[in-house]
């Protein structure tokens, strides 16, 4: 790392709204778009945080004006935030219809915490397909409409739950899934786990817990679901399991012999996430 550059950030969304959604479409959400608008000093500028761009871009300022900032790139440092909030930056000053295609180390500058509003909620909106990658005034040629269908055939189904927060259902080939981002220290979350697996409560309504993904500093526990689920099916399951997990996340007193074997089981389940 250059002498100069960010420092490493564990967990470089913090502090923003919706911190696990952010992470969520970082890593395990494959199309997805949540509305974001920059500071006064930064313009105002409304922004569209997406999933992934052509090309693995890292931005885009759309030939009508509109902004795109994607999530599933390569960083330059150790900060995410700074790296995203440079491209952002970038597509800003761009004409519209540039392509933000690859960044230059950045130097300590702003992050996405200096350069974003923080009161508009980051709200998700899981997407079908990547049309919305053009502008409604651009020409759909052959050539554009084979790669957004390229693009489309990756995205596996997906649905963001309600009642709780930064919960996805998805199915990947025959089998469903909930990926349930996690707001909390990685060691509250890991230690509120180990409790319940140990009392045999970590799974709910035919749904087992299996793993789960640690990236940007906090966990994304993983529960397989029974055969055949749809979002639907589960979503009244995950909102009464909730307060159940609360629960443990509020328990503070040291883990007894058999939370800590648990624990011990967990650790050896995490799949790191960049």
């Amino acid at each position: 790392m250059a002498k100069n550059s960010p420092a490493f950030v564990l967990r470089p969304f913090e502090g923003l709204p919706g911190e696990p959604d952010w992470v969520a479409l970082k890593e395990v959400v494959p199309a997805a778009t949540a509305k974001a608008r920059t500071t006064k000093e930064h313009g105002a500028k409304d922004v569209l945080v997406t999933t992934v761009l052509p090309q693995s871009w890292p931005a885009l300022h759309r030939s009508d004006g509109v902004i795109l900032l994607a999530l599933q790139t390569v960083g330059s440092s150790g900060d995410t935030s700074r790296d995203l909030a440079a491209a952002l930056l970038e597509a800003i000053d761009s004409e519209p219809g540039t392509a933000i295609e690859m960044l230059e180390l950045p130097e300590p500058g702003p992050r996405l915490q200096d350069v974003l509003d923080p009161s508009v909620p980051f709200e998700v909106t899981v997407e079908e397909s990547f049309a919305y990658w053009l502008a409604d005034d651009v020409e759909r040629t052959d050539d554009l409409q084979a790669a957004i269908e390229d693009a489309d055939a990756g995205i596996i189904d997906t649905v963001k739950l309600d009642g709780v927060e930064a919960a996805y259902w998805c199915r990947m080939g025959a089998r469903e899934f909930l990926r349930w981002a996690q707001p909390h220290d990685e060691q509250v979350v890991l230690d509120a786990l180990a409790r319940l697996h140990a009392r045999r409560e970590s799974g709910f309504d035919g749904a087992k817990f299996v793993g789960y993904f640690r990236s940007s500093g906090i966990v994304v526990p993983v529960w397989e679901l029974p055969r055949g689920s749809e979002a639907e099916d589960v979503q009244d399951a995950v909102v009464a399991f909730a307060p159940k997990f609360e629960a443990a996340l509020a328990e503070t007193a040291p883990l007894d012999a058999n939370e800590r074997r648990a624990r011990a089981g967990l650790v050896a389940r995490q799949v790191t996430l960049r």
